[in-house]
Formats: structure tokens, C-alpha cells, sequence
């Protein structure tokens, strides 16, 4: 598959404050999906699970951007921001985010 030229991967992995499989945990990651993927710049949502030992994170998120201005319009987003504050500040323990350009 190819991308566009100026096509961003946005990543994050992370842990939460959570019990691992607590009902509050997969509220967290379904409320997560819900609310992300009703931005309409976000394309390729994935939640994912972490299973090497070399990190200390528990999950990822994944999601693709068609471009740059995608990208800061997800960043704005009312719902991005929302989230942000309601759930992901005091539901997330620690994080790591990193963003993937083409070469």
C-alpha cells in the first residue's frame, strides 16, 4: 500500500491507572475508540495490546492522517480535547506518543 507523500502516523503506547481486564479498563479503551473515531480526519484506528517485555506500556493506539493540516485539525478537535481532559489525564498513567512521516 502506498501513502500520500504527506501522510503522519500517530501513535501513542500506554498504561493506565486501571486493574488490568477491570471493567474501568476496557471502558477506557471502547470510550477511546467511540469518541476518536467520530473525528473525521482520523482514519485506521487501532487499538492494540503491548506484549514485549522491552517496555513497561501496556497498550497502543494507532491512527493515520492524509496530511499535516489533518493532523492539527485532530489535535483541535473538540472531541479530541474533551477526551484529553475527561478521560485521558486522570485515567493514564504514563505514555509515549510518537508521529511517523513518509520518507
Amino acid at each position: 500500500m502506498t501513502q500520500e507523500k504527506d501522510w503522519i502516523l500517530h501513535s501513542v503506547i500506554f498504561s493506565l491507572k486501571h486493574a488490568p481486564g477491570s471493567e474501568e479498563e476496557q471502558r477506557f479503551l471502547q470510550d477511546a475508540r467511540a469518541e476518536l473515531t467520530s473525528i473525521p480526519v482520523v482514519r485506521h484506528f487501532k487499538v492494540y495490546r503491548q506484549v514485549s517485555p522491552k517496555n513497561e506500556y501496556d497498550y497502543g493506539f494507532a491512527m493515520e492522517f492524509a496530511n499535516q493540516a489533518d493532523y492539527e485539525a485532530y489535535n483541535d478537535h473538540p472531541n479530541h480535547v474533551r477526551f484529553v481532559q475527561e478521560r485521558w489525564v486522570p485515567e493514564v498513567e504514563k505514555f509515549l506518543e510518537i508521529d511517523y512521516k513518509n520518507e
